[in-house]
């Protein structure tokens, strides 16, 4: 079966009980058992529940992974997933990484003594000078959040398994259409559902897949013991979403490239990060581990006054946080994904005042260059 078809048809489309081509949404706290000595599967929607199953069985499919767990949204995902460590733990994660993972990092498990290097893992050995004895966990981002750098996944697993360290990506940009890290090596791939496997930009939620019996107990056990679980109603809505999820990411990617294309040949804007584009020191690397390039893309003006003029005067674009619904998403990583990185750290990366963060919709991409060329 081909992996467009698979989507659509993970062998959970269908209800068994009464045919209907939409997963029941199971709006129920507790289910009645019928005999104490012998409980039934679910028993308390906490620790189990036949929508979300529905949904983590489709996720596990997606990922070519055999375990999978939603959760209450990306981050809860993420924190879940980290919440495997022990104290005295080290991690070392992607220099330029989501604000949000940077902070849960830098901020909340350094409390409980697991501390994390950053490092640009577009050059592997840095990784390997970043190791330690108690190094434990890889944790990747690929393309990366905002500047789309690339990692060699393959190259970063190998050194992983040398180590015997967990390798952790999230997968997100790309979503599993594009790219499935498990068939790469990864022990575990994190989604924000909220973007492009929820695709509409109204449910938030978190997926974490995995093909590792050891590593789903643990995880198993942190959703269950933590609780940040996805309710029934939001995952038949992350369920609806990845039906499209073929079309969606087809032609957001188509547009995205016409975009970046039109971007770098505009005198005011000064670098275009895509890893699209033929020049992207990355392109050769995706490419021989992704089948696409995905819909986000974040392009860098001449002049802060000029990046702000922009976000001020767009109609099409939606100026906000988030990104991997059907309209397209204009973000400013300074101020909204990226605000909670220290001012110095950064401008170190490259975060500037005058990057803009594209996320590409479903809407014309003439119209969406309009949209921007109308106000340099």
């Amino acid at each position: 079966m081909k992996y467009a078809t698979r989507i659509l048809h993970s062998g959970c489309e269908v209800d068994p009980d009464v045919g209907a081509l939409s997963t029941p949404v199971y709006q129920a706290s507790t289910f009645q058992q019928h005999d104490v000595d012998n409980l039934g599967k679910y028993q308390y929607s906490r620790s189990g529940n036949p929508t979300r199953e529905a949904l983590e069985n489709t996720l596990a499919a997606l990922e070519n992974g055999t375990h999978a767990y939603a959760f209450s949204s990306g981050m809860a995902a993420i924190s879940s997933t980290l919440a495997i460590l022990k104290q005295g733990d080290h991690v070392i994660a992607t220099a330029d990484i989501y604000g949000g993972s940077y902070r849960i990092l830098s901020s909340f498990f350094s409390k409980f003594g697991i501390t994390t290097t950053f490092v640009d893992m577009t050059r592997l050995e840095n990784i390997e000078q970043a190791l330690r004895p108690e190094t434990r966990l890889l944790f990747l981002e690929s393309p990366s959040n905002p500047l789309l750098r690339i990692t060699d996944l393959t190259g970063a697993v190998e050194i992983a398994r040398r180590h015997n360290l967990i390798t952790v990506i999230d997968n997100t940009f790309m979503s599993p259409y594009f790219q499935r890290p498990l068939d790469l090596g990864i022990d575990i791939a994190v989604h924000s559902a909220t973007k492009f496997l929820g695709g509409h930009s109204d449910v938030i939620g978190g997926a974490v897949i995995t093909k590792s019996d050891e590593l789903a107990s643990q995880i198993y056990f942190v959703q269950n013991g933590f609780g940040a679980i996805l309710g029934p109603q939001d995952c038949w809505l992350v369920l609806r979403g990845i039906k499209t999820l073929k079309a969606r990411m087809e032609s957001q990617q188509q547009s995205a490239m016409i975009i970046a294309k039109w971007l770098k040949k505009q005198p005011w804007v000064v670098d275009v990060y895509y890893p699209g584009l033929p020049d992207h020191p990355g392109h050769e690397i995706i490419r021989s581990q992704a089948t696409g390039f995905g819909a986000v893309l974040s392009f860098r003006t001449d002049t802060v006054e000029r990046a702000k003029r922009i976000m001020k005067n767009v109609r099409i674009w939606s100026v906000a946080v988030s990104l991997g619904g059907v309209e397209s998403i204009l973000s400013y990583p300074v101020m909204m994904s990226h605000a909670s990185i220290p001012p110095e750290e950064r401008r170190k990366l490259g975060i500037t005042d005058e990057l803009i963060r594209l996320s590409v919709g479903l809407e014309d991409a003439g119209d969406l260059i309009e949209d921007l060329e109308a106000k340099p």
